[in-house]
């Protein structure tokens, strides 16, 4: 693990940190170490290190994904593993009951 650089990451800091354990296909490294860096970008507050910084934002995500990476090859389970599509078309059916309910209530205060 480690090598890749944070800044590789190009989503914004906003997203949540989803579930890595029991999926089929299984969890990558690179999936691993986004959730690392969105981990340690939400701590520290910041997206994008000072100069000064950079090794120790660096040394946390390194740490914090290999961490993650043996926890979740530790963890047993008798649940099958889930879809990754499934999954995602159930956050996007949330998504957009989510943007209905917000609709609604604007309309309601307006």
């Amino acid at each position: 693990m480690g090598g890749g650089r944070w800044a590789v990451y190009r989503r914004g800091m906003c997203r949540n940190i989803r579930c890595l354990h029991n999926f089929e296909p299984p969890t990558t490294d690179d999936e691993v170490r986004e959730a690392a860096l969105q981990f340690v970008r939400k701590v520290s507050g910041s997206t994008h290190p000072s100069r000064a910084n950079t090794a120790a934002f660096e040394q946390a995500i390194d740490e914090i994904a290999e961490a993650t990476r043996r926890m979740l090859d530790q963890l047993v389970t008798n649940a099958p593993p889930k879809s990754r599509e499934l999954e995602a078309a159930k956050g996007r059916q949330r998504h957009e009951k989510r943007m209905e309910r917000e609709v609604r209530i604007r309309t309601a205060s307006a």
